[in-house]
């Protein structure tokens, strides 16, 4: 019997997808089999050692295989990072991108930039990461002049200087990396992220990978607003839903945003990558999380739809090519 849910009618423009990361107790085809039966556009696909490992022989192979497999199921694909212990089995996101050690921290560039190959040759909208969190007793670092620089500063330097080469792959591959803050990280909210973006100069390939979670945890606008703020650099999206002040990801329902005007603002910013539910510690249950989180999307979404929601823009509305905005 087919798990695919019954279409509500809808205009709505939006695109979901389920990751994998919580998904990680199914083999990888059978998970992407089971999106395509319910109906997903998509797949947020976390590289790791569950389901397609970046660090094992034959990647190129292997990847191809995963393309064909995407394709007969008609699902799109966007690249996460955040495997907990694909680089380190003794520290969780370790190495980051901070690490105080030079070969450390090239070694997360290494991912990131195969990241960006296995996305190429995926076809895959957006690679996502994040900047790891300040490490320990980080030491300070001589300024231009001499002077020390504190540890924070530091940081972003490293962070910064680190991705630059992530993103020259990037910029070459033709495919946005997309930045996500992370409450806990250095770079953990919406102005860290234009701090990123005015430190390397504003560069094309640099987006924003923004968790509506994370915005009502601890963002001082709401999730609707932080979608509207984000629209000209946002470049993918995870949903779940969340309290405030506690990062925690919940199955829909069981926190406090209102989905509604999150996905109308989504709609309303023209935004065309994928809408990824992320439920990375509910793994046990992700089969019926995934059964349950789609309908409730399309539910919100037809509740959000305006009217006149297939309606043609009028000249000069909506997103156009110049203005940043996922194409």
């Amino acid at each position: 019997m087919s798990l695919r849910p019954s279409p509500l009618p809808t205009a709505h423009p939006l695109r979901y997808s389920y990751g994998t990361n919580g998904l990680t107790d199914l083999r990888l085809d059978d998970a992407l089999s089971l999106l395509a039966d319910l109906g997903y556009d998509g797949v947020g696909l976390t590289l790791d050692h569950m389901h397609l490992d970046p660090l094992a022989p034959d990647l190129a192979a292997r990847t191809q295989k995963l393309a064909r497999r995407l394709d007969e199921l008609g699902l799109g694909v966007t690249i996460e990072t955040g495997a907990r212990y694909v680089l380190d089995p003794r520290r969780k996101h370790g190495p980051s991108l901070l690490d105080p050690d030079p070969d450390q921290r090239a070694r997360r560039a290494d991912l990131l930039v195969r990241a960006v190959q296995i996305a190429t040759d995926l076809g895959a909208h957006a690679v996502h990461c994040f900047s790891g969190i300040l490490p320990k007793d980080p030491a300070g670092e001589a300024g231009t002049e001499g002077q020390e620089v504190t540890a924070e500063d530091a940081a972003w330097k490293r962070l910064a200087e680190t991705l630059t080469p992530v993103l020259d792959a990037a910029t070459a591959a033709g495919i946005p990396l997309a930045v996500e803050p992370e409450p806990g990280h250095l770079l953990a909210t919406l102005d860290d992220f234009h701090r990123l973006r005015t430190d390397l100069g504003s560069p094309d390939a640099l987006g924003l990978t923004l968790d509506i979670g994370h915005c009502q945890c601890l963002e001082p606008l709401s999730p609707a607003d932080c979608v509207r703020a984000a629209a000209p650099w946002l470049r993918h999206v995870q949903i779940e839903d969340m309290r405030r002040g506690v990062h925690e990801h919940l199955p829909f329902g069981d926190g406090e945003i209102d989905f509604p005007p999150v996905l109308e603002a989504l709609a309303a910013v023209g935004y065309q990558g994928l809408v990824s539910v992320e439920l990375p510690r509910h793994s046990h249950a992700g089969p019926q999380l995934a059964q349950q989180s789609l309908p409730f999307l399309h539910h919100a979404a037809a509740v959000s739809t305006p009217p006149d929601a297939d309606r043609p823009p009028n000249p000069g509305e909506g997103p156009t090519d110049s203005d940043g905005r996922t194409p």
